[in-house]
C-alpha cells in the first residue's frame, strides 16, 4: 500500500513559563500532520480498507517524526494523541478508518509501549481547519497531568479530496499540572487505567 502523500508538517510546541512560574523541565508538545490523497473522495464504498492500511503506515511515520523532533529516545515519552480531518468529498468514517484499527499498534511500537488507548478526534473540514488533538498518558489512561491538547491545522489543507492526520506525542505533561489523580511514577502501565 502506498499512500498518496502530499505535504508533512511537523512541529514543536515548549512551554517555559506558565503564571509567571518557570516550568522545569519545559513541558513539549511535537504534532506530525500528513496531508493524504482520500482514495475514497466523492463516492461511496463500503469497504475502506485502504484507509486502514494508510493509518498503519502513518502511525509509524508520525510517531517517528515526533519522536525526531522532540530528540528524545522513544521510551522518554509520555503521552499521545491523533486526529483527521476529512475534506468535502469524503466522510467522517474515512477518518475513522484510518485512525482506528491500526494506526496505534504502529505508534505504540515506535515509542517502545503504550497500554492505554490514543485519544482522538474527527472532524470535517476545509482549508486551514483546525482540530484539537487530544492529549492522554501512553502506559496509565488515569494520569491526569496528561490529559491535555494540541491545535493542529494546515494552511493549504485538507483540500476537497484530502484528509490530514495529525500525531501528537510529548515528553511530559500539562505545565504545573496540581489537580491531583494518580502520579507518573505510580504508574503500573498494564491494564492502560493505571
Amino acid at each position: 500500500m502506498t499512500m498518496n502523500l502530499r505535504k508533512l508538517v511537523v512541529q514543536v510546541d515548549e512551554i517555559r513559563i506558565e503564571m509567571g512560574q518557570v516550568v522545569t523541565p519545559p513541558t513539549r508538545r511535537a504534532l506530525a500532520m500528513a496531508v493524504i490523497a482520500n482514495p475514497y473522495a466523492g463516492r461511496y464504498a463500503g469497504n475502506l480498507d485502504e484507509l486502514v492500511e494508510i493509518g498503519a503506515e502513518l502511525g509509524r511515520l508520525l510517531g517517528e517524526k515526533c519522536v525526531a523532533a522532540l530528540g528524545i529516545s522513544p521510551g522518554e515519552a509520555e503521552s499521545y494523541g491523533k486526529a483527521a480531518i476529512v475534506g468535502e468529498a469524503g466522510e467522517i468514517e474515512h477518518a475513522a478508518a484510518i485512525l482506528h484499527p491500526k494506526l496505534g499498534a504502529p505508534l505504540r511500537d515506535v515509542l517502545g509501549k503504550g497500554a492505554a488507548l490514543v485519544p482522538s478526534a474527527k472532524k470535517m473540514g476545509t482549508l486551514g481547519t483546525a482540530i484539537d488533538v487530544p492529549l492522554g498518558h501512553k502506559d496509565a489512561a488515569y494520569v491526569r497531568s496528561h490529559f491535555d491538547a494540541m491545535e493542529a491545522r494546515v494552511s493549504d489543507a485538507p483540500r476537497a479530496n484530502e484528509i490530514v492526520v495529525a500525531v501528537v506525542v510529548t515528553d511530559s505533561g500539562r505545565p504545573l499540572a496540581r489537580v491531583g489523580g494518580l502520579e507518573k511514577d505510580a504508574i503500573q502501565g498494564v491494564d492502560g487505567l493505571r
